[in-house]
């Protein structure tokens, strides 16, 4: 019952497991791995705007399982993310489509404007 009421005020506790258990997956990559994986991890910090706890856990297993299988093989960084690792960050991340912080403020922006018609206009 307890875990329930805590869950409800923080996000799910096995979300935020599976998300540590990810983050140690990365800080424990060899170089120069483990640089590229904590760079985008911070990026789509910044970028990514999720605010769907699933979608998130999701998309940083799948960047642990990314960067642990380019090192096993031995590929190099750039053979992963090209010439444009901004543009290779914000690919990835937009292959997971949770719900962003701005879809909160694109819907209030639309209701705004559709609150409009029903007022006065001029």
């Amino acid at each position: 019952m307890a875990a329930k009421w805590i869950e409800a005020l923080t996000g799910s506790l096995e979300q935020k497991k599976q998300y540590k258990q990810d983050k140690a997956r990365i800080e424990a990559l060899p170089e120069p791995y483990g640089s590229a994986a904590k760079a985008m991890h911070r990026y789509f910090m910044y970028y990514g705007g999720i605010t769907d706890g699933e979608t998130l856990v999701t998309m940083f297993t799948d960047l642990a399982d990314l960067w642990e299988r380019a090192s096993l093989d031995g590929t190099p960084v750039r053979d992963i993310v090209g010439d444009d690792p901004v543009d290779f960050a914000e690919t990835f991340a937009r292959a997971y489509s949770g719900q962003q912080w701005i879809d909160k403020e694109r819907a209030r922006l639309t209701k705004a404007i559709d609150d409009l018609e029903g007022g006065d206009q001029k």
